[in-house]
């Protein structure tokens, strides 16, 4: 049977993102935030989620990761996001994998060290990039939505012959490209008096983009809080209900 070649456009099947990563400094309201998104597991790899009431388990290794991820299985895929949190946790813990994959090639059999980091001219850097994408590729099977949360570093660029900094996901070398263009959403969050904002406009001094038509170019605020400290967030601005959800209510 041949292939049947389209004839008109196709409308396209996603409006929300499948993987969104989320940045920012350090107190930004990224895993208070992540707490109040309903039906979502926070997977917390740096002991932050502590302070916050939230659906959350701890994972020390890659062992942790496993075990989760096969419960997750188990109770046949319960939840509607997970959310990894943080970016730079995960890429030390994946450092045993990004070795034995290392140590699984020809030249690096004789190898003695514990971290493919100290190789010469950065040739370890591919095996860890190799092994974060596998274990955050592991996790995007087991809920419609994952999210990762990161810090932010200052990436210095030159723009019409000026230094300029930027803010961008902080992640070695070619890996914060490498995830942020993976993701459907790529979101910088900061706070601004009583609001905290998701940024996907990249006019400014961050690198953010969004391919969800309703997130492209905007300026989200995603929480806001009242004189007494209590918190509204507005995750429907970023996760719109489905026409089955739309219908139900």
């Amino acid at each position: 049977m041949g292939i049947k070649l389209p004839t008109k456009k196709i409308k396209p099947k996603d409006d929300n993102p499948k993987f969104m990563v989320l940045f920012g400094k350090p107190k930004s309201g990224k895993t208070t935030i992540a707490a109040a998104l309903e039906n979502n597991l926070i997977i917390d790899l740096e002991k932050g989620a502590g302070f916050v009431e939230a659906m959350k388990i701890g994972a020390n290794d890659l062992s942790d990761l496993k075990e989760i991820k096969q419960a997750i299985i188990d109770n046949n895929y319960p939840y509607d996001y997970i959310t990894l949190d943080t970016a730079t946790a995960l890429e030390e813990m994946i450092l045993p994998l990004a070795k034995a994959k290392y140590k699984d090639t020809p030249m690096g059999k004789k190898f003695t060290g514990n971290d493919v980091r100290e190789l010469e001219h950065g040739a370890g850097y591919l095996y860890i990039r190799e092994a974060y994408k596998e274990v955050v590729d592991n996790f995007r099977g087991l809920a419609p939505h994952i999210i990762l949360l990161g810090h932010t570093k200052e990436k210095q660029i030159n723009k019409e012959g000026k230094e300029l900094s930027e803010n961008a996901l902080d992640l070695s070398g070619k890996l914060a490209n490498i995830m942020s263009a993976k993701a459907d959403a790529l979101g910088f969050i900061y706070r601004k008096k009583n609001k905290t904002i998701l940024n996907f406009n990249g006019g400014d001094n961050s690198i953010v983009e969004a391919r969800p038509f309703h997130l492209r170019g905007q300026e989200i605020v995603i929480a806001e809080s009242d004189d007494k400290g209590n918190l509204t967030t507005h995750w429907d601005k970023i996760f719109k209900p489905n026409k089955e959800e739309k219908q139900a209510a």
